[in-house]
């Protein structure tokens, strides 16, 4: 006796071909409903600010492109000493690589030691858990521009005020995204190191570093390319760097001048971006053998 079970299997697939279909138009009608709100928004910001005599954007954008405009202008005017506009922006340049790299370096430090202390994985004390989380959401909370502003108020606009931001704002930064890496570790390592008496720490250096080493210095190095863009940025609060040469010339209208170090700051970050390229390559393959 053959049972038929064609019909039943042909029900089936047909039932999730329909429960898949009904998914599809319910992500869609989401989709379209998300995206109906945000134009909604966009267009009562739009009438909230021309209301305010902010200016109407309708009459902006023709002018949109006035500004640079003038930048291009000035450049092709400075002629040849364009160039030189580079070379003397260029120790400004260095002290922003400087300011990211010191930080990112301490957060790097700082935010793997306190991430093994956050991991639910490899500590059974669920109140300090807990607690390093919460230092960790409060170094986190604040922007570095909003602590730079208070440290250039502490120690004067000098780059040891970016280099604290960056540095508390990373240190938070590196412990989450490391601390999510530890609690996807293998525990067999830890288990056998604890199995013969290891100790704590033994277990964290032996059993779990060098399962998470590769993307640690892979996020640090990711870290270190944002951090250039923050440090850039820190200087218009007086943080120094290159930012804080940017906000002058730009206050000043110097078109050749803003263009030098645009071109400066984005070629560093390009280079900084094909450099940790190769260096997440290098080092991901030579701590694979550890």
């Amino acid at each position: 006796m053959t049972v038929d079970i064609a019909p039943a299997g042909s029900l089936r697939l047909r039932e999730i071909g329909e429960a898949y279909e009904r998914l599809v138009r319910r992500r869609s009608a989401y989709t379209l409903l998300l995206l109906a709100v945000c134009l909604i928004s966009i267009a009562g910001g739009l009438v909230v600010a021309e209301e305010a005599n902010s200016g109407s954007f309708r009459s902006g954008l023709s002018s949109f492109f006035d500004y640079p405009a003038e930048i291009l202008s000035g450049t092709i005017g400075a002629g040849w000493g364009w160039f030189g506009l580079l070379a003397a922006y260029f120790p400004y340049l260095l002290e922003t690589l400087n300011i990211a790299l010191v930080s990112t370096l301490i957060a790097f430090v700082l935010g793997g030691l306190l991430s093994f202390v956050a991991s639910r994985n490899l500590v059974k004390n669920k109140a300090l858990v807990f607690m390093m989380r919460r230092i960790m959401d409060v170094t986190r909370a604040f922007p570095e521009l909003v602590i730079a502003l208070l440290m250039v108020l502490v120690f004067g606009p000098t780059a040891l005020a970016a280099v604290i931001a960056v540095t508390f704002h990373t240190v938070g930064a590196l412990a989450k995204q490391f601390s999510e890496i530890n609690e996807n570790a293998d525990m067999k390592p830890v288990d056998g190191l604890k199995s013969v008496g290891a100790t704590w720490l033994q277990q964290m250096r032996f059993g779990v570093l060098p399962q998470v080493l590769p993307n640690f210095l892979s996020y640090g190095l990711l870290r270190l390319e944002i951090n250039v863009r923050a440090s850039a940025i820190l200087g218009f609060v007086g943080a120094g760097g290159l930012g804080a040469e940017l906000k002058k010339v730009v206050d000043w209208n110097y078109g050749a001048d803003i263009s030098a170090i645009i071109v400066l700051l984005v070629a560093a970050i390009i280079a900084i971006d094909h450099v940790s390229a190769w260096a997440r390559r290098s080092l991901i393959g030579k701590v694979g053998t550890f």
